[in-house]
């Protein structure tokens, strides 16, 4: 049977998902379409428009950090098995029926919507083997309060996609890419296929997206001495490069320190043949993400940006973080590096209000550490237990 919303009060939590009347013309029901035996309902438009209820305060943590920027994973699946996100052999994936539904996520994000995030990135796993993301995009897009809408994604499914998401309202782009060498690249993706990535990037241009932001993790053995050459490739296809610090999220084997490329490395590579000029994080009104940029001063390339994102050298890389994490399980949690989580999951099935899943809200961005502690080698259990395709990178 599905499970259903039935909000009795104007606090109480109502997805804006598509009403259905009792026979009785009683109180409004919300399906959650976990019954695969019946169509999702779809958010009507018009009522996404509709005036918010009186804002919260801003959700903000013990050290007064601000969370403005949710990122949503939909699917733990994922069609490759990175060396460094999930183990050679697999792992459990989660029972479809204990995922949130997209109507239940597109609930959530109302309501983090109402407490002042305005960016929500989706990802997985990968989201594009999600059937229904590209509804789900347009829901969020719709919400009140929601300036952007990002999905990170690994590309191999981006040629059926991009322009359903483009007109869905997707604007930021995310594809991850550590190496654009083929044998290398299918290695360190388990079987990746880079032109149908490259395919992918080259529908997602066509559909209108510009400026599209190419994530490789720095890897020893892997793509060391091509950091120059793929920054030039991004550049020269109009796409922006970051380069991203190896971090050992689910203590897997491949992520072991002697295979980390420190930005300082990174930096060194870059600058051996690149003259780069700091620009750190960009500013403005708008939720940013953790990359600091470099622009190149001089020669063919000059003007160009390259981002770095350094998780595991930089000692203030959290002070201003201003994320959270919502997993495919329905799990908040305020930092990728703690595998506390709140189940938001549970408390929509059991019909919680609104009022009830706020505080919960709460409570979860209140016990956000200072600062992740994924540096302390010493002390193991402070290395998230998760795999990353499962949190949702």
């Amino acid at each position: 049977m599905a499970t259903l919303f039935a909000p009795a009060a104007s606090n109480a939590l109502a997805p804006r998902c598509g009403p259905s009347r009792l026979p009785d013309g009683g109180q409004t029901r919300y399906e959650t379409a976990v019954n695969p035996s019946r169509p999702p309902i779809a958010p009507d438009p018009r009522r996404a428009r509709e005036s918010l209820p009186v804002v919260d305060p801003a959700l903000t943590d013990r050290t007064r950090r601000r969370i403005r920027y949710l990122r949503v994973s939909v699917t733990d699946r994922c069609n490759y098995r990175c060396s460094y996100c999930m183990p050679a052999e697999g792992f459990a994936q989660t029972a479809r029926s204990e995922l949130l539904t997209l109507e239940e996520t597109a609930a959530f994000v109302r309501i983090m919507a109402e407490l002042g995030v305005e960016r929500v990135r989706i990802t997985g796993g990968e989201p594009l083997v999600r059937k229904g993301v590209v509804q789900l995009v347009r829901w969020i897009a719709e919400t009140p309060g929601v300036r952007e809408v990002a999905m990170t994604t690994n590309g191999h499914l981006l040629d059926r996609h991009a322009e359903a998401l483009y007109a869905a309202g997707l604007r930021t782009l995310n594809v991850s890419i550590d190496t654009f060498d083929r044998a290398r690249f299918a290695a360190i993706t388990r079987g990746g296929d880079l032109d149908r990535v490259l395919a992918g990037l080259a529908a997602a241009r066509a559909a209108g997206f510009e400026g599209t932001r190419i994530n490789a993790v720095g890897i020893r053995g892997v793509n060391d001495g091509e950091l120059v050459d793929i920054a030039r490739r991004c550049w020269a296809e109009g796409w922006l490069p970051r380069f991203i610090e190896l971090m050992p999220i689910g203590g897997l084997g491949f992520q072991s320190e002697a295979r980390r490329l420190s930005t300082a490395e990174m930096l060194a590579e870059l600058e051996a043949a690149l003259p780069l000029r700091h620009r750190g994080r960009p500013r403005g009104d708008r939720p940013r993400g953790p990359a600091a940029y470099w622009v190149v001063t001089d020669g063919p390339s000059a003007g160009r940006e390259v981002g770095i994102i350094s998780p595991m050298s930089d000692d203030g890389f959290c002070a201003a973080c201003n994320r959270a994490r919502l997993t495919a399980r329905g799990g908040l949690r305020a930092c990728l590096a703690d595998d506390h989580e709140v189940s938001i999951l549970h408390a929509m099935r059991s019909g919680a209000p609104r009022d009830a899943i706020v505080e919960k809200v709460r409570a979860a961005v209140l016990g956000k550490r200072p600062a992740h502690r994924m540096s302390d080698a010493a002390d193991s259990i402070t290395v998230p237990l998760a795999v990353m395709t499962g949190i949702g990178g």
